[in-house]
């Protein structure tokens, strides 16, 4: 575990190193169209899972991938990590995240944010947020935008019970747009608030797209059931490779 403490240590410190340095390369792009920084949001990404895998040893396998469609779209996405939270930006040209009004505040970080097109809401606000959040999601993405949604709407642990929330739910029954739900255990490799960052094969597996159009009760259970059953079998995969590698995950990370 000292070699695993360390190398997550290095990753740490160049990951936001990287991420300042290319706050202030990518300032030029405030002067161009929105693409030009969607762009440099892409090179992030894949750099950071570059970094990621040549310091802490963290593969990263991506499956499904033909099943993305092209044009507007709902991604919902299981919610372990802050890894997916940049990672999955690199399978799509007009990426739209919903997040929290505050990150909107931040200094640079979040002038890039308002400047991608991002959707900010006020979740002290309920009921009036999250009715604006659908509003302005549905015409995002019937404008062409690739919407991805966390629909636990925070982070899980990893072996924590499901909480999916009614919004992903709303938003689809108003954009008459597909949906492609996204199973994942990044939560073995970059655990929720935790500095350690964990090596084996982090799994990102896209599957069978929704269509447009379903009963939103039939679509809520079918895309939970699908994220769900999806990466339970990742996590176990997962679990038997890290046991091989170092002995596995601690318990206290996985809260």
């Amino acid at each position: 575990m000292t070699t695993i403490f360390l190398r997550s240590l290095i990753y740490n410190v160049l990951f936001y190193v990287w991420l300042v340095a290319l706050i202030l390369i990518a300032l030029p792009t405030f002067l161009l169209p929105r693409a030009a920084l969607l762009a440099v949001a892409r090179f992030w990404s894949r750099s950071s899972i570059w970094l990621l895998r040549v310091v802490c040893g963290t593969r990263v396998e991506y499956r499904g991938v033909e099943k993305i469609p092209a044009g507007p779209l709902i991604v919902a996405s299981k919610h372990q990590s802050m890894w997916e939270t940049f990672a999955l930006v690199q399978f799509f040209d007009q990426p739209l995240y919903i997040l929290k009004r505050e990150l909107l505040w931040i200094p640079f970080f979040g002038w890039y944010l308002r400047k991608a097109g991002m959707i900010g809401i006020d979740r002290a606000s309920g009921g009036k947020s999250l009715l604006e959040m659908v509003r302005r999601a549905r015409d995002a993405v019937k404008g062409g935008r690739q919407l991805i949604i966390f629909p636990e709407g925070t982070r899980t642990a990893v072996d924590a019970p499901p909480q999916y929330k009614n919004g992903v739910g709303l938003i689809y029954a108003g954009c008459n747009a597909p949906c492609i739900p996204v199973a994942l255990n990044s939560g073995l490799f970059w655990p929720r608030r935790n500095f350690m960052r964990y090596p084996g094969t982090l799994v990102v597996e896209f599957l069978d797209p929704l269509p447009a159009g379903l009963p939103r009760d039939e679509f809520n259970a079918r895309v939970s059931g699908a994220i769900e059953q999806a990466s339970r079998g990742l996590i176990d995969a997962a679990r038997a490779e890290q046991a091989q590698l170092f002995g596995g995950v601690p318990s206290s990370a996985k809260v």
